[in-house]
């Protein structure tokens, strides 16, 4: 073979290598926040590939990816509190498919989890924990409504290859006319506690004037003892009481009200 012909036999195989390598495609490319699968003659092989380019054998293998990056969602569902009353709830779940289980999860529930196992969980425990509230009381409770739907579904999604990361119920809405009963039912609990407070207060201050009047009472009393006991205390005592004028009578005579001579000759 001459050197044009072994030429030419270079660049007709480079040409059908290309021309295969663009017609099979065997490389693949896992990008940030996936996952590989690798499927050999229907089967999934088991394992899962990180981020990257990896090769496959055209005709024999098929490649497929998927998210695990974090995912978020607000939805809404209507449920039953165990009074009975309906409800209307809007929340949001954070979740994401365990990375080293893709393989498992697409063998045994496929591409279109979300709606085959994840949703149906976390209506149906929404449902059971919110059935365990009177409707009232949830309203007050919310955070432990929450923490507890968040536990139920990490424990029965954590077996499916699913993180649940987190939950939050944003809203709960009632009917309108549950609603007025709620804040007539508030409004009358809050008028009847003022209304105690106000008798607390009252009762409290009858308690204090009998108190009061029970030390003024006691003091009468053992100021009169001391008074009936001592004279000269009883002098004492109108002394403290006079503002300097003499007592002015009929007859236009000031008699002192007080002995002063009788208090000067026993001095001497």
């Amino acid at each position: 073979m001459n050197s044009n012909n072994k030429l030419g036999f270079a660049i007709a195989s480079v040409f059908l290598l290309v021309f295969f390598l663009i017609l099979c495609n065997p490389f693949v490319m896992v990008g940030p926040g996936e996952r590989g699968i690798k499927i050999k003659l229907g089967e999934v092989e088991p394992e899962s590939y990180g981020e990257g380019l990896h090769f496959i054998f055209p005709f024999v293998q098929k490649f497929k990816t998927m998210n695990v990056k974090t995912q978020k969602m607000t939805l809404n569902t209507a449920v039953y509190t165990k009074d009975i009353q309906q409800a209307k709830i809007t929340y949001v779940v954070n979740f994401n498919v365990q990375p080293d289980s893709v393989n498992k999860l697409f063998q045994e529930v496929g591409i279109d989890y979300k709606n085959t196992i994840l949703m149906p969980v976390v209506e149906g425990t929404i449902k059971d924990i919110i059935g365990k509230w009177n409707a009232q009381d949830l309203i007050a409770n919310r955070e432990k409504a929450t923490s507890d739907i968040l536990f139920k579904l990490q424990g029965h999604l954590s077996d499916n290859y699913l993180n649940i990361t987190d939950f939050q119920l944003v809203e709960i809405n009632y009917s309108d006319v549950f609603e007025r009963a709620i804040e007539s039912k508030v409004t009358a609990e809050q008028e009847a506690l003022k209304a105690k407070n106000k008798t607390v207060q009252v009762e409290e201050e009858a308690k204090q004037k009998v108190i009061a009047a029970q030390a003024e009472a006691k003091s009468m009393a053992i100021r009169a003892q001391a008074l009936s006991q001592n004279k000269s205390l009883v002098e004492y005592e109108a002394v403290q009481k006079w503002d300097g004028k003499m007592p002015q009578y009929m007859m236009g005579n000031s008699i002192p009200f007080i002995n002063i001579s009788a208090n000067n000759s026993s001095r001497r």
